[in-house]
């Protein structure tokens, strides 16, 4: 149920904070209906938690990723033409210990610059509670900072990297509920994180890494991507499939390779 976006709204409060939200996208009744086909896809196949770019193979994924209320919302801060580079399902089972720590993105994604937004689209309600993402606002502004791989055994991150808040910054996190249809943007450099889902549901969110063409990936020899709105001018990033029906064994083989690259990239950079 998206609406009409104030794009300069949009870009003053994303370029203060490094963060904004929420962006209405679809109605509840989509959402569970995206939650339905996720939870149906896992009783056959398996979590779906963290596998790499399921817009390749699920076609849930891909209709979220291309949904226009929310390319519309990417396109005030990246301009008209826009690549999904990257996506994935974070769910967080009732489980009270699993969190993520703070961290920025593009620390581990081998790109060449920040013309990158990533949307956190929400399937259930995100709430402190089951824990939604928390941001550091203006983080952004100062670029990278120094991460360590904590690899802790309840970290949902891959090598568990971790910044450590400085003084006064805690003060200052916010929380970012979300309700089920309602996305966030978020700048690469923004420090977040999120706690446990301490309630007896599930929180289910996908996230989608928009991209402008411009982009390079400097860290792996080869990256993909997917135009899903204007132009390509540049072709930095090879032309991915579009799934046409779920778990095609030919995209499945693909994403098998670009999870591969990707995995390689996370772990050099």
């Amino acid at each position: 149920m998206g609406g009409a976006i104030d794009a300069a709204a949009l870009r003053s409060a994303y370029e203060r904070d490094g963060f904004y939200g929420p962006v209405p996208v679809m109605a509840r009744a989509e959402a569970a209906a995206h939650r339905a086909r996720l939870e149906a896809a896992e009783r056959e196949r398996g979590p779906m938690h963290y596998r790499v770019k399921p817009h390749l193979v699920f076609t849930s994924a891909a209709e979220i990723a291309r949904h226009p209320a929310l390319l519309d919302a990417v396109e005030a801060l990246l301009g008209p033409d826009i690549l999904v580079w990257d996506s994935s399902y974070v769910i967080k089972e009732p489980d009270k210990r699993r969190f993520v720590s703070w961290h920025q993105d593009l620390t581990y994604w081998g790109l060449d610059g920040d013309r990158l937004v990533t949307a956190w689209v929400a399937l259930t309600d995100a709430t402190p509670e089951n824990g939604c993402m928390r941001m550091l606002p203006g983080s952004h502004r100062a670029g990278r900072r120094a991460h360590h791989d904590g690899r802790a055994a309840d970290n949902i991150l891959h090598r568990g990297q971790t910044i450590a808040l400085g003084a006064g910054e805690e003060a200052a996190v916010r929380d970012l509920p979300l309700a089920a249809g309602e996305a966030s943007l978020h700048h690469g450099w923004t420090l977040h994180a999120s706690n446990p889902n301490r309630t007896a549901g599930r929180r289910i969110g996908l996230t989608v890494q928009y991209a402008a063409p411009q982009l390079r990936q400097v860290v792996g020899a080869w990256d993909s991507a997917t135009l899903v709105r204007g132009q390509d001018r540049f072709g930095h990033f090879a032309r991915e499939p579009v799934p046409l029906s779920d778990f095609d064994e030919a995209d499945l083989a693909y994403q098998a390779i670009v999870e591969r690259r990707k995995r390689e990239v996370y772990d050099r950079a």
